[in-house]
């Protein structure tokens, strides 16, 4: 038990202050484009709600891995929260070439999000995978979105979030397939009001 809460903080703390990537950014490839001040701020707040939305992916991810019954969906969580935690590196880094700060709020986003993952984890496996699904459908059309907001210019910023819809994309396919089942309509309408909340708060704060 206390290792186990020692490898939880640790996790919490990386997720919430420096994650090194285990795969190279999209951006990488690609030349910083000439923005204007306004383009800069307005890319730097999409980034900050994107980053944001890792922190709670790992937070969902580290919940769901320690609470889950089998053995083989534990696994298969623990790999996501890795290709997740690229995310959250790739994130940040777009965050420090725009020039803008993460959110403010990151250490309760990751506690509200590790406590959701972990009452899943706790109402089985084939609920836990449920949530992954629908987050991650949830997360698909999100990222469409802010691919659409970005300044037409941030290919960098751009070449990120298309990365990140791939993976997102799998890892919902990859949890129907392992006996994830469709949540509730309520559950549904409640995740997508708290994505609301978060993405209309993190773009400020």
């Amino acid at each position: 038990m206390i290792d186990a809460l020692i490898l939880g903080l640790d996790r919490a703390l990386r997720a919430v202050g420096s994650v090194v990537p285990g795969a190279p950014s999209p951006a990488a490839r690609l030349s910083e484009a000439p923005l204007d001040e306004a383009q800069r701020r307005h890319a730097g707040a999409l980034m900050r709600v994107n980053h944001v939305g890792e922190i709670c992916a790992q937070a969902l991810y580290h919940g769901q891995a320690a609470t889950a019954r089998d053995a083989a969906v534990r696994a298969q969580l623990e790999r996501a929260a890795a290709e997740e935690g690229d995310h959250l590196a790739w994130t940040a880094e777009r965050l420090r070439d725009l020039g803008a700060r993460p959110s403010l709020l990151n250490p309760l986003w990751y506690a509200g999000s590790f406590v959701l993952g972990a009452v899943a984890g706790r109402l089985g496996d084939p609920v836990s995978l449920g949530l992954v699904a629908e987050t991650e459908a949830q997360v698909e059309q999100h990222l469409d979105d802010q691919i659409s907001k970005l300044p037409p210019a941030d290919a960098r910023s751009r070449a990120v979030l298309a990365a990140m819809r791939e993976d997102e994309i799998r890892h919902g396919r990859d949890a129907r397939a392992a006996g994830g089942v469709d949540l509730p309509l309520p559950a549904r309408l409640a995740m997508r009001a708290a994505a609301k909340v978060m993405t209309t708060t993190a773009y400020r704060i």
